[in-house]
């Protein structure tokens, strides 16, 4: 299945952003080394990880566009619940589908979903990059490589802290929140523009942080240093129990099965698809699949009473082409006295004829959940599903303090609500469904010792195994209330600088 036949160097199950992190830090350090990245989609358009914001394909653009500007991961697969795809994958359109329609019983976390295509969420994901804080965090390596870990994290990822400045409107706004917050919110975690891995521009759309900007090797055509195999389903890794020699791969359209042989792989399959191919290769620890871990998210959003808060609809300036919100800020959380991450976005609704008609806000607060070693992935060893993999099931629940934590933070959102203008709890706000976030952590968790209750040690490497590396949210072993994409980026850091060592690199 490879063109070239040299020797490979690192092998990456996964070409999305944790994937695309490794290879260029590896590729930078180590430009003779051999990478060969496998990904069990093909490419949406033309252009290989382009994010979808991006395209310059007007179908696959406006698409993105007309699910993203809902503000909610989940609206990525459209509004409905993706059907069953059938028995096989051949043949299946490169996007977003939930876990339920490749045959995972995800009844308890209806929302879950996955990206079935080259470049993973990393074409699809919303670019937003709040930095993770407090009991977030997951400092294993030290307090002084935890500060690099995070800020390389932010240089791969291209984060600008401000995108997005505060309008007219939206220095309005954050004068609502910061009156309600200020008193509660830690110094430095009062609200915000909303940081985000994106490309500022003075008009006209914002290029997100997608695979092929990140590694822009993928750009080029394959070679003897780089080649990306894709339409591949990875079955199993190949191992003698302490060293992992290469994976079975499974070609989606001809059937075709073939092995790649490599020194080194690195699994950045996404926190559901990573445990399972573990599991799948015989790989089993007492602690994969465990201590799944999702923030709950509350959704509203209010119509500003724009004279209240002495404003002039006509002055509000409008989204610039190309992007669906005038304004993007955040709300950090800052432990037990303001344990919410908010999201906000505002807009300009305006007619067919131009006409502005009312300034909107869409506020949603995350709310923690607790970690808990029961909400867990399980795996079949008799049933598999579309892809041909151990099927899943999803076991996942609120606990009674998660609950309360729902309750105030519904509270808080009428306070917030009635401050902005119109607004009605059971009109203008609701709990998502448990998965719309695909802010998942934590069922390959990392720790700094093989005590059950992990799966890798700090850097990323599986316990027992000399070779195999993994990242993503699934090695976080943290519950991120907000964005986790920016905390998951440490562990392709962490992954990537310990594969460098094994490649013999100071």
């Amino acid at each position: 299945m490879l063109r070239s036949s040299a020797p490979v160097d690192l092998l990456i199950i996964g070409s999305g952003i944790m994937g695309s992190v490794v290879a260029r830090m590896v590729h930078d350090a180590r430009p003779d080394a051999r990478i060969v990245m496998v990904d069990a989609g093909r490419n949406i358009g033309s252009i290989r990880g382009q994010h979808l914001h991006d395209s310059a394909e007007p179908e696959v653009r406006d698409e993105y566009l007309g699910r993203a500007r809902y503000g909610i991961q989940s609206a990525y697969l459209g509004a409905d619940v993706t059907p069953s795809i059938g028995d096989g994958v051949a043949g299946i359109r490169p996007g977003m589908y939930n876990m339920s329609a490749f045959g995972a019983d995800a009844a308890q976390m209806p929302a879950s979903a996955m990206a079935w295509n080259l470049g993973g969420m990393g074409v699809h994901w919303t670019a937003a990059t709040p930095w993770p804080w407090g009991d977030e965090e997951f400092r294993l390596t030290g307090d002084a490589a935890w500060e690099d870990e995070l800020d390389t994290a932010r240089r791969m990822l291209r984060v600008h802290p401000a995108p997005f400045p505060p309008h007219i409107g939206g220095a309005r706004v954050l004068e609502v929140f910061e009156d309600l917050y200020g008193r509660v919110s830690a110094p430095g975690r009062h609200v915000q523009p909303m940081p985000m891995a994106v490309v500022p521009q003075p008009d006209g759309p914002m290029p997100r942080i997608g695979p092929n900007r990140i590694y822009p090797r993928l750009l080029e055509s394959d070679g003897e240093d780089f080649e990306l195999v894709d339409a591949s389903v990875v079955t199993s890794l190949i191992h003698d129990g302490t060293r992992v020699a290469g994976v079975r791969l499974r070609h989606t359209e001809t059937g075709e099965e073939g092995e790649i042989r490599a020194a080194r792989v690195l699994v950045a399959a996404d926190t559901l698809r990573t445990p399972q191919l573990l599991f799948a290769s015989g790989i089993r620890p007492e602690a994969l699949g465990t201590h799944l871990n999702e923030h709950a998210m509350l959704s509203a959003r209010a119509l500003v009473d724009t004279a209240r808060l002495g404003l002039d609809l006509e002055e509000i300036p409008l989204a610039l082409e190309g992007e669906w919100m005038t304004g993007s800020f955040w709300l950090p959380q800052s432990g037990p006295a303001q344990p919410f991450h908010g999201q906000l976005s505002d807009h300009v609704y305006v007619s067919e004829k131009g006409e502005r008609l009312a300034y909107a806000v869409g506020f949603s607060l995350y709310a923690p959940t607790q970690i808990v070693r029961e909400n867990r992935l399980e795996f079949s060893d008799t049933r598999t599903d579309a892809a041909g993999l151990p099927l899943i099931t999803i076991r996942f629940g609120l606990t009674d303090d998660d609950e309360a934590m729902l309750d105030e933070g519904r509270r808080q959102q009428h306070r917030i609500g009635e401050r902005l203008g119109d607004f009605e709890p059971g009109r203008d706000a609701t709990l998502l469904a448990a998965g719309s976030s695909l802010h998942f952590t934590g069922t390959a968790r990392s720790g700094r010792a093989d005590d059950g209750t992990t799966v890798t040690d700090p850097a990323g490497k599986v316990w027992g195994f000399e070779n195999l590396w993994l990242a993503g949210g699934a090695v976080v072993p943290t519950a991120v209330v907000g964005n986790s994409t920016l905390t998951a980026t440490v562990t392709a850091v962490r992954a990537a600088r310990a594969i460098l060592t094994d490649l013999g690199t100071a």
